[in-house]
């Protein structure tokens, strides 16, 4: 009677353990997934702005560059294209880095327009847009870590196993495009 007992005990600590690990496992991948949903978002909200921000740097750019309209229509179409996707997939980050392209061509005008470097909107429609990528760029990097270590972990033995079991799959990270990897030359 006495080993029945101690065998029910060990077989109920074991089925004890198991359950709090399999609890603490899902709890670490819900919270991983949840990093990677709100990195996903403060990048939408940087892109928002950067949206935002594109129909007054082309109006501005229009007032002096007006003949640059293959640009300026560039611009806009990209911006068009990046606001229909939504969500955080591979489309919308080629469509971001299509707009990220766009932008830099019209900012590059200014080299050609002397008297729209020196206007006052135009710079700080430049600086504004400069100051979004950058927080863009933070943001892609915080993200790709998050996606990183959730991936990881939903791939590693034996999380691997309650990952599968309860639907948690692999998220992709917002790529650059290898057109956007080339160097820039820029001459002065």
């Amino acid at each position: 009677m006495t080993s029945i007992l101690a065998a029910g005990l060990v077989g109920s600590a074991v089925v004890l353990l198991v359950a709090v690990w399999l609890i603490r496992v899902y709890n670490k991948l819900v919270r991983m997934r949840n990093q990677v949903d709100a990195s996903w978002s403060q990048i939408d909200v940087q892109l928002k702005r950067r949206h935002d921000l594109v129909p007054n740097l082309v109006e501005t750019v229009k007032g002096y560059a007006s003949h640059e309209r293959g640009t300026l229509d560039a611009v806009v179409a990209a911006r068009g294209v990046a606001i229909a996707h939504s969500g955080g997939d591979a489309g919308r980050a080629d469509a971001e880095n299509a707009l990220s392209r766009a932008l830099g061509r019209l900012v590059a005008l200014a080299e050609a327009y002397p008297q729209l470097r020196a206007s006052e909107n135009f710079a700080a429609m430049q600086s504004e847009v400069a100051t979004t990528e950058d927080k863009i760029a933070y943001s892609r990097q915080f993200l790709t870590y998050a996606v990183q270590q959730y991936n990881t972990a939903i791939e590693s033995f034996p999380t691997n196993l309650v990952a599968g079991m309860l639907g948690f799959h692999r998220r992709e990270l917002f790529a650059v495009p290898d057109s956007d990897r080339a160097v820039i030359a820029i001459g002065f």
